[in-house]
Order: structure tokens, then sequence, then C-alpha cells
């Protein structure tokens, strides 16, 4: 299937624009809620979740709509993974905790997957108004511009971020920090900004602890476009159907290894 590239960007730009930049610093009590302890949930997440599917299957038919908050609402959806129809894979509101506390920090995701392989992704910044966009084997791209990660730096001047605990029971942060190995690891509670600074050569890693394909799919397509390294932490390759296990991208396959090797180290004894 061709995608309309353009038409997908332009649509996700507008319901950012419509559904969730308005809301920013405007909720009220009543448009947030749990879904469960620690993960929240706005109307922005909920309507422009609605927008993002209603506009990508009619720009793409036969295609369905896989969102972050259908799934929630009925985890069953997660089985179009395994069908033979394209898949749109929606994040509408990445970083949700921040947009919720009024903190600048979110961003959107959209991927397209075929099969379990992710054809297309999109991450866009709509405070800053950037967004990154890859298509499987033409390279990841910003408004014309081709995106290259950082090229190979010294340990000590590589910066990233890291979720999840290592074998010890040590925040995976925390060992990256104390290994003295790194410069900083800096975890803004939003994969897509995370993925956007490594595709945008600003950071060198990230790790995360779940591999929600909403998270992940579209991020792990731009890095590796943009001439980075994106797998499992168990050097397996990254799978969008694979939920259990820890996806790792780096600019570098150095810097890849240098944080598995900190973060996989057996606990002492």
């Amino acid at each position: 299937m061709t995608l309309a590239l353009e038409a997908i960007a332009r649509l996700i730009r507008s319901t950012a624009q419509a559904e969730i930049v308005p809301r920013f610093r405007a909720l009220t009590a009543d448009d947030i809620r749990e879904k469960r302890p620690g993960d929240l949930v706005t109307v922005a997440d909920v309507e422009a979740e609605r927008a993002l599917i209603r506009g990508l299957e009619a720009l793409a038919p036969g295609s369905v709509a896989l969102g972050e908050e259908g799934v929630f609402a009925d985890p069953s959806r997660l089985d179009l993974m395994a069908g033979n129809a394209p898949v749109w894979i929606i994040d509408p509101v990445d970083g949700t905790g921040n947009f919720a506390k009024g903190k600048p920090g979110f961003a959107v995701i959209v991927a397209y997957v075929e099969r379990g392989t992710t054809v297309a992704g999109w991450i866009y910044d709509p405070l800053a108004g950037v967004m990154a966009a890859a298509v499987l084997g033409g390279g990841a791209w910003s408004d014309g511009r081709r995106l290259r990660v950082a090229a190979d730096a010294a340990p000590e001047a590589m910066t990233g971020s890291a979720y999840g605990r290592t074998p010890s029971g040590d925040r995976s942060a925390q060992a990256l920090t104390q290994s003295g190995r790194f410069g900083s690891v800096n975890n803004r509670g939003c994969s897509g900004l995370e993925y956007l600074e490594l595709a945008f050569g600003q950071a060198h890693f990230t790790l995360h602890s779940r591999s929600l394909p909403w998270d992940h799919a579209a991020g792990m397509l731009i890095v590796t476009e943009a001439g980075g390294v994106a797998s499992f932490l168990d050097g397996s390759p990254y799978d969008p159907r694979l939920l259990d296990r820890k996806p790792l991208a780096a600019a570098t396959s150095e810097a890849w290894q240098l944080v598995h090797e900190i973060v996989t180290r057996p606990a002492a004894g």
C-alpha cells in the first residue's frame, strides 16, 4: 500500500493543534482520571485518539487502528497485531503525566505496521512544532532535512535516558550514572521526545522497561533510519508484537554495547 505521507503528517499536526495544544494547562479535574494507580489519561488523549483513528483509517482503506486508550478499554484489540491487515499504532499523547501536570514534555506518536514490520513512523512535538518521520529503507527526515544520529563520542560525553531495573535491583538510570562511564542520564517521561533527541543527534541512548508498541514502534524505526542501532536488550530484533522485552536504541553500536554491559551486569554474589 502506498502511504500518503504528507497527508498523514498534516493529520497528526492538525489533530494536535485541535485536540491537544488548546487543552495544555487548561485541563479541569474532570478532564483527568487514573486508568490505574499512577497512570493518567486526559480528555486530550481520548479525543486525539478518536480523531487520528478516523483520519488514518480513511487515508489507508483496509487498515485498522490500535490506540493506547482503546487497548486499555479492550485489551483484546492487541489481537489486531496478529492479523493480515495493516495496523496503525497510535499514542495520542505520549507523556500524559507531564501533560496532565502542565509540564512540557509530550508528543504524538504514530506507526504503520505490516505483518509485524514497522513500515513507517512519525513523532511530533506539538509545543516545538517539530516532527520526525521515517519510512523503512527511506531514511529519517524532518522538514526536508535528513536526520543523522550523533557521531562516535567518548563514553563520558554520552547522554541519554534509561528506565527499569538491573538484575541487581538497582534502577537502570542509577546504575548508568554510578558507573561513572556516562555524562548524564535524563529521563523525560516521554519516550517520543527521547527518540527525537537520538534521531537529531542530541542524545546517545534510550532504554525502556516495557515494549508497548505505541511507545516504541515509530521511534525504533526512526532511530534506525537515522543511522542508529535499535533492538531488544537481549539482542533480538525489535518486533512491535512483543510486549515483554526491553527496547534499547543507541546512536552507535559502541554506545549500545556499553549500556547493555552495565544494565545487564549480574547481581553480586
